[in-house]
């Protein structure tokens, strides 16, 4: 990648999205490495095998840059979290969903780290990662089309002509009639919907096989949030005659009990689901204006906050947790 910086250091937003480029693409590597060793369908290998060039090419791009400052490369996930011998655990079409996943967290992830970058080398990196991460979501939404996979999003009604609205009934949702969803809230329940039961497959997968009791039992939590969770936006989209988000997807979970990630990476996935969830559900509170769809997803991120916290817990006494980038500690410093 061309130099077009000056002699600026990285700055704290720099560097921050930087770590948890690493962080992701080394994860990403390790479960593509063991899912290509598993896949049976030619055009799902294809965006895996894609997937895993991308991840390793940015990889390499961000230990260039934080070569030049000598800044410590961080560990992030290795081969020794991967068991690639391990029995398949998941089927392709979940590979194929879990890509999908992948893309929507890493254009939201990209998109703040190019705001937030100052040097142009910097700019340069994370608008490559936007292109390709915007290449490989639309070739995996149209590959889930072609397979059949993707379910339709429903239409609604074209107005004659615009309306305003007259009453603050828009608002309301906890007594009386409640006015029928809007589209950016049925785009948000649907959404959430999705994401619930992918997380909630992945969960039950690595309920099956970790070899630690105490994981076991945080995952079994994790899978049974999930699924109330998808109850809930289900719910909400029944009582006005939509498509009721997305079935479970245990189906796609094989019966193993060999766990092919080490403990940590199960538990940083999750983590990372559930630290999405947070964000996704603070967005949907914004854009829907009925009351109580607002109180639902502020409950829901009250449970999945108490949970995130017991997996940050568990991750800092494994040792597992790496220091992110911090600013310096001039109390102590002043000691």
């Amino acid at each position: 990648m061309e130099e077009k910086h000056t002699n600026s250091h990285l700055t704290a937003s720099e560097v921050s999205h930087l770590w948890t480029a690493y962080q992701s693409n080394t994860l990403a590597i390790c479960g593509l490495t063991h899912f290509l060793t598993h896949i049976e369908d030619q055009d799902i290998k294809e965006i895996l095998e894609e997937s895993k060039l991308v991840a390793e090419q940015k990889n390499n791009e961000v230990i260039a840059l934080f070569n030049a400052e000598d800044y410590p490369i961080p560990q992030g996930f290795t081969k020794e979290d991967v068991r690639s011998d391990a029995p398949r655990l998941f089927s392709d079409a979940l590979y194929l969903e879990y890509i999908l996943n992948m893309t929507i967290i890493s254009l939201s992830m990209y998109s703040m780290a190019l705001a937030g970058s100052d040097r142009n080398d910097v700019i340069q990196f994370f608008s490559e990662c936007l292109k390709s991460t915007k290449e490989l979501h639309i070739k995996t939404k149209a590959l889930l089309k072609e397979k059949g996979l993707s379910s339709k999003n429903p239409v609604i009604p074209i107005p004659q002509q615009v309306e305003f609205v007259k009453n603050d009934s828009f608002l309301s949702g906890w007594f009386g009639e409640r006015r029928p969803l809007l589209g950016i809230e049925i785009s948000n329940l649907l959404f959430h919907s999705k994401r619930n039961a992918l997380g909630h497959a992945l969960i039950t997968g690595f309920s099956q096989v970790s070899p630690s009791k105490e994981l076991r039992r945080f995952f079994e939590k994790g899978r049974d949030i999930s699924e109330k969770h998808l109850s809930v936006f289900t719910k909400l989209l029944h009582v006005d005659n939509l498509p009721q988000g997305s079935p479970l997807l245990t189906s796609e979970v094989t019966t193993s009990t060999t766990a092919p990630f080490s403990d940590k990476l199960m538990m940083y996935v999750v983590t990372n689901l559930i630290n999405s969830s947070i964000g996704e559900y603070g967005v949907s509170i914004s854009t829907s204006p009925r009351h109580d769809l607002a109180l639902q997803y502020t409950r829901l991120i009250a449970e999945i906050s108490k949970y995130a916290n017991d997996s940050a817990n568990i991750y800092i006494e494994k040792g597992w947790m790496e220091q992110p980038p911090i600013a310096a500690d001039r109390k102590e410093l002043a000691k």
